[in-house]
C-alpha cells in the first residue's frame, strides 16, 4: 500500500512551500531562492519509486537538496546517482580505476584543494554538461569548508529588463581552462594536453538557458569555464561577462551550506552555481562525489521586451517603495 501525498502544510509569500510531504518524504525549505532539507528516507537502502519521485521533484523545485545523517557507502552514493541517470567520468578529478565515476576529494596539509574556489557550474566545458551533482561529506574540518550556492534563475530574474533583452540569444564560449594548469611544459605533458584539447574542444552554450523541466530562464555563464561572448570584441565581452558573473555574488540569490559528517548535498547543475570555500587548509576534508549526465543546452531567441520580467527591486502593489526611509 502506498502512502498518498500530503498537502503543503506551510508556505511563504508567493506560494512556495516551507514544509511539504509526499510519500513519507518531508521537504523543508531552508532558503528563499534555493535550498531544502530532505528527511524521511534512508539512502543506505533501496528507494521505492514513490520516494524517488518525491526527491526528484524536490530537486527541481528547490535546485539544492540536503540529506543529513546518511552514513552511506561509496556504492550507496553511486546507486543513488544512477536513479537520476547515467554517471559520468570527470577527465581531471581524482578517482580510482575500480570506480572512475566516483570522485574522491582528500584535502589536507599535503594535498590542498584545487580549483573549486571559483563560482561555477560543473563541467560546462562539455557539449552536454551534467544535469546534477552529488557530494557527500565523510570527514570535515572543525571550522570552515562551507560551500556557497547561487540560484541562476533568481540571478536572471534580478537583471533589468534591458539587460535581459540584450543577452537573450547570445552564445558564450566554454573551455576547461583551469585544468590546463595540471600539465607542465614537458613534451610528454604537452602531448597529453593536446589530446584533451581534441577530446574536449571549446563549446558554445547560450548565455540564457531554458531549464528543460521547469521552463524557467537562467544565466548560464560562469567565471571558471566561460571565456568570451561569441561575436563581441574582447573589451565588450569582458565587460558584459563581468556584469553577469557578478549576479552570483548577490546575497539574496545565495545559500550557504555548512557541512557535517554524513551530509549529502544534491544540486541541479543546470540552474545553480557553487563556490567551495578554501578557508580550512591545512585541516583535513574528505568528500565523495558523483555527477549525472545531462543533455543538450537549450537557449532562448532574442527577447521581446514586452514579455520580460522586472528586476528584484520591485515593490508589491500598495507597498512603500522607499522601504520606510524618509528625510529627517
Amino acid at each position: 500500500m502506498t502512502t498518498p501525498p500530503v498537502a503543503i502544510s506551510a508556505a511563504i509569500p508567493g506560494g512556495r512551500p516551507v514544509v511539504s510531504q509526499s510519500a513519507g518524504v518531508t521537504v523543508t525549505r531552508t532558503g528563499v531562492n534555493l535550498g531544502a532539507e530532505i528527511t524521511g528516507v534512508d539512502l543506505t537502502r533501496p528507494l521505492s519509486e514513490l520516494h524517488f519521485k518525491a526527491i526528484e521533484q524536490a530537486l527541481v523545485d528547490n535546485q539544492l537538496i540536503i540529506f543529513r545523517d546518511q552514513d552511506i557507502s561509496s556504492e550507496n552514493l553511486m546507486d543513488f546517482g544512477r536513479r537520476f541517470g547515467e554517471l559520468t567520468v570527470h577527465p581531471f578529478a581524482p578517482s580510482e580505476k575500480e570506480a572512475p565515476q566516483l570522485i574522491k576529494f582528500r584535502n589536507d596539509e599535503t594535498t590542498p584543494p584545487f580549483g573549486t574556489d571559483v563560482w561555477h557550474s560543473d563541467e560546462t566545458f562539455r557539449a552536454e554538461p551534467p544535469m546534477a551533482t552529488m557530494l557527500v561529506a565523510k570527514e570535515v574540518p572543525a571550522i570552515g569548508g562551507d560551500t556557497l550556492f547561487a540560484s541562476m534563475t533568481a540571478a536572471f530574474d534580478g537583471l533589468s529588463d534591458r539587460m535581459q533583452q540584450h543577452i537573450s540569444g547570445l552564445e558564450a564560449i566554454h573551455d576547461f581552462k583551469p585544468f590546463k594548469a595540471l600539465f607542465n611544459d614537458s613534451l610528454e605533458e604537452r602531448k597529453k594536453l593536446q589530446t584533451f584539447e581534441l577530446q574536449y574542444p571549446p563549446q558554445l552554450h547560450p548565455v540564457v538557458r531554458i531549464h528543460p523541466v521547469t521552463g524557467r530562464k537562467l544565466l548560464f555563464v560562469n567565471p571558471q569555464f566561460t571565456l568570451a561572448i561569441k561575436g563581441m570584441d574582447e573589451r565588450e565581452s569582458r565587460s558584459l561577462l563581468d556584469t553577469l558573473f557578478h549576479q552570483a555574488l548577490v546575497p539574496e540569490y545565495q545559500f550557504r551550506h555548512h557541512w557535517a559528517p554524513n551530509t549529502l548535498a544534491v544540486w541541479d547543475n543546470r540552474s545553480t552555481q557553487h563556490y567551495a570555500i578554501h578557508d580550512y587548509y591545512p585541516q583535513r576534508r574528505y568528500m565523495e562525489r558523483v555527477t549525472i549526465k545531462g543533455g543538450p543546452v537549450t537557449g532562448v531567441p532574442r527577447a521581446d521586451p514586452k514579455t520580460l520580467r522586472r528586476g528584484k527591486y520591485v515593490p508589491l502593489p500598495g507597498a512603500n517603495p522607499t522601504g520606510g526611509h524618509r528625510p529627517h
